[in-house]
């Protein structure tokens, strides 16, 4: 349990990884203890939809860039009704937010919302850590949750991890709702939430789309109940492995040939519906910078995503699959980790980082489009 403290960045706070790895500094927004899986966000903007991405739920959050807060916290960039992050980690808060939409400082957000972090490490030398080691388990103490070391280490070393972690229904709708079309209604599209960001049915409904979101329980039949014209998968967190649930009704959805799109886990359930494996990555790739390749294209865009998994699919050549043939479609430019999959004989693709990408960049927002295409294909 956590309880917020007015004057926190005074309180001594503990960031303790997994491996032994002890950071010292000092509280920022609520004072207590949390525990999650520690992972590095490299954007140096957007730090409200971060906190805001179910995609991060059980994930304590290290932000690269030094100086956090500076925008304070507004009304309108929120992507889901509550922070996600199990904890938030900073160097240099901001200690005046500046800008005409803030409404409250990011500390008192934070602390409003029960979510404990810690300021004044060197948050260069943790990622450095992270990217060497691996993303790991960690727990954050501040105020009375602060014990001996190695008391604090065994606490950590009982929180439970990420791998085998089935956790969208937890972030999920509870009960479908409809995001109406903006302007003319040319299409309805049944959107399965697996932890969908308020931004994805936004962009749809900017091209005419009437959005059914349904919850990440949702059956084939009440995925057809609302009778659509092409079937979203969104993002969420977890381990995709699973998601078996989820892969079968996608698995129903590839069979009657509906136009599919799916983003983040929902690539990834693509990827296990045409019979690919997923894995674990080192520390994943987290931030709004990260360089895709469109193999379709060739074009290269600077892409914002969050994701821990991938899709193990082979990048050399296309594949048969018991739904027809499908290539790699995007591929990072970093690591050549799969980015996205595409069916060639059946309407249907995935990519696996974050068009609708609220703060930015909008590099990839071409791809509502080509959803929109598929669609109006298969009506004509």
């Amino acid at each position: 349990m956590t309880t917020s403290t007015r004057g926190a960045a005074r309180v001594p706070a503990v960031l303790v990884l997994e491996d032994g790895r002890i950071f010292r500094g000092r509280a920022y927004g609520a004072v207590g203890e949390t525990f999650g899986e520690a992972v590095f966000s490299t954007g140096m903007t957007g730090y409200q939809e971060t906190l805001t991405d179910p995609s991060y739920h059980r994930q304590v959050v290290v932000m690269t860039a030094p100086h956090i807060g500076n925008t304070g916290v507004n009304d309108e960039d929120p992507e889901s009704r509550r922070i996600w992050v199990a904890g938030f980690v900073v160097r240099d808060p901001a200690r005046v937010p500046s800008s005409w939409r803030a409404k409250r400082t990011l500390d008192e957000e934070l602390a409003a919302q029960g979510v404990v972090g810690i300021s004044g490490i060197d948050t260069r030398a943790l990622t450095r850590h992270l990217r060497e080691r691996g993303a790991m388990r960690v727990g954050i103490f501040s105020g009375d949750a602060v014990r001996d070391d190695a008391t604090l280490l065994a606490r950590v070393a009982e929180a439970p991890g990420m791998l085998g972690a089935d956790l969208s229904a937890e972030v999920a709708t509870r009960e479908p709702y409809v995001v109406p079309a903006i302007g003319e209604k040319k299409f309805t599209v049944a959107a399965v939430d697996l932890g969908i960001k308020g931004m994805t049915p936004h962009r749809m409904a900017e091209r005419g789309i009437e959005v059914h979101v349904l919850p990440a329980d949702a059956t084939l039949e009440d995925v057809y109940a609302v009778r659509p014209d092409g079937v979203f998968f969104s993002n969420g967190p977890g381990d995709p492995a699973t998601a078996d649930h989820a892969v079968a009704v996608m698995r129903g959805v590839l069979e009657r040939g509906t136009p599919l799109f799916g983003i983040c886990f929902g690539n990834q359930i693509l990827g296990r519906a045409l019979g690919f494996g997923t894995y674990k990555l080192k520390y994943g790739h987290r931030g709004i910078n990260q360089p895709v390749r469109d193999r379709t294209t060739g074009k290269v865009e600077v892409t914002a995503h969050n994701h821990g998994f991938a899709v193990d699919a082979p990048t050399d050549r296309i594949s048969d699959t018991p739904y027809g043939r499908v290539e790699v479609s995007h591929v990072c430019l970093n690591d050549d980790v799969v980015e996205g999959l595409r069916l060639l004989d059946k309407p249907a693709f995935s990519v696996q980082y974050h068009p609708e990408a609220a703060a930015g960049p909008h590099d990839a927002a071409y791809l509502f489009d080509r959803f929109v295409s598929l669609m109006e294909g298969q009506r004509a």
